[in-house]
């Protein structure tokens, strides 16, 4: 039986695999140093270095945190936005994924 370790290991690597224009990695690394964003502070910070939508980085949020299970998703009330958290037995997983030869130097974190 494969652990879940090992099944967010092989989809993390999947996910960055399709990255050509960064974004995902980016976000990636983001989590790595903030541990918790909104939407929005997310996306403040990528428009500094990437032309991309606040739908772009909200679908990619919600596919790390659906698909990767990487993510803890947190709201205080209906009227606050979603808080991310990325989860803390993940990050030695995703800091090993990103930092292998094949990140950018501008992203590892």
């Amino acid at each position: 039986m494969v652990s879940i370790r090992a099944k967010i290991k092989s989809r993390l690597e999947k996910f960055l695999e399709v990255d050509s224009s960064g974004y995902r990695r980016a976000i990636l690394c983001i989590f790595i140093k903030v541990k918790k964003a909104t939407i929005d502070e997310l996306h403040e910070m990528l428009t500094s270095k990437y032309n991309v939508s606040r739908n772009t980085v909200a679908s990619m949020v919600g596919y790390i945190h659906s698909k990767l299970g990487i993510l803890r998703a947190h709201k205080e009330s209906y009227k606050t936005p979603m808080v991310y958290l990325l989860r803390e037995e993940y990050i030695d997983l995703l800091m090993k994924i990103i930092t292998s030869p094949k990140a950018p130097a501008e992203f590892k974190a």
